[in-house]
């Protein structure tokens, strides 16, 4: 089993540093960073996190190729390959609809601009010639880099529609599915498996992370309330297909929704988050992860990657969770 973090990039950059030190020295694999609009920058955190560490793999969750063309996206990741020693991850996706609101920009073949840039990316950090005439992608003859990638560096594709799940299988070496609830990978598996069946692969040929959200404290409250507030503001975003999984539709999220973002009352947004909503991801004790986690395993997860809010207290979550789960996991 694989075990990896996944963090928002809204924490000073110091902090980063300080917990993925603590990730490493508590034997995680990965240590992934998000890029949302208008927060700090991801290839800025994890540089500082590779000059930190010496072991653990890092990766962007995710870049986007319409904010950052995917010129700029070879760059960021060979270079952060070069200076990581070989332990960047590329995690690419198509971003959020509303950031590219935000900014004017029209949110248009958003499956192909990904897979058009991942080909491209591909080729770019391979030492080849990116030249293209796609659908969205028209390079010249002068697309290549001007330096020497060490290595063609690993894309992970950040995934939750059915058709970018079978890109994950077709085109990606590895996968970012957002798990609400972590059960979800029922789900999500044979639409990535459609995608290995048509490039002639199999599950074990590319790293398909489980990517679910938790809190873990021993104080039980404390624990809900974190992932009660992740809920309350991102639960009204979630997609019909993912919130019907646990009986819940976008409706059950409109109080929530005005109470959070119109009337800035979060207290009374968090008490409105129900037992069922919680369910979207993990929250409790180590040995209450733990429980929901051996059921992942038994779909067949060999990769689990941790997400935020983590804990009241992220660094006693990291070692909580490397020191009662992790071990759990390991082959006899």
């Amino acid at each position: 089993m694989k075990f990896s973090l996944r963090f928002n990039n809204d924490l000073p950059v110091s902090d980063y540093v300080r917990y993925a030190r603590a990730a490493e020295a508590a034997g995680f694999d990965q240590f992934w960073v998000s890029n949302d609009l208008f927060l700090r920058s991801a290839p800025v955190i994890l540089s500082a996190v590779a000059m930190a560490t010496e072991r653990i793999e890092i990766g962007s969750c995710i870049l986007n190729p319409f904010t950052i063309h995917p010129a700029e996206i070879a760059m960021f990741a060979a270079t952060l390959d070069e200076l990581s020693g070989g332990r960047f991850n590329l995690g690419i996706s198509s971003g959020a609809e509303d950031f590219m609101r935000w900014l004017g920009l029209e949110y248009r073949q958003p499956r192909s601009r990904v897979l058009e840039a991942i080909a491209a990316i591909n080729k770019l950090t391979s030492n080849e010639n990116g030249a293209a005439d796609g659908a969205v992608l028209k390079w010249t003859e002068e697309a290549w880099l001007r330096f020497r990638s060490k290595r063609r560096v690993p894309i992970y594709l950040g995934a939750m529609s059915p058709k970018m799940l079978e890109a994950i299988g077709a085109v990606a070496d590895g996968g970012l599915p957002l798990l609400f609830p972590p059960e979800h990978y029922a789900n999500v598996l044979p639409y990535v498996k459609r995608g290995l069946a048509r490039s002639g692969r199999r599950l074990s040929d590319i790293d398909l992370a489980a990517c679910i959200w938790c809190s873990v404290s021993d104080d039980q409250a404390e624990a809900e309330a974190m992932l009660a507030d992740k809920i309350a503001y991102y639960g009204h975003a979630m997609s019909a297909t993912l919130l019907e999984q646990l009986g819940l539709s976008r409706a059950d999220f409109a109080p929530i929704r005005r109470a959070w973002h119109i009337d800035g009352d979060q207290e009374r947004a968090r008490r409105m988050v129900t037992p069922q909503m919680l369910r979207i991801g993990i929250a409790g004790t180590s040995d209450c992860l733990l429980q929901r986690l051996k059921a992942l395993a038994a779909l067949g997860v060999r990769h689990i990657s941790f997400g935020p809010p983590l804990g009241p207290d992220i660094l006693a979550a990291i070692e909580a969770i490397g020191r009662r789960v992790m071990p759990q996991f390991a082959p006899d």
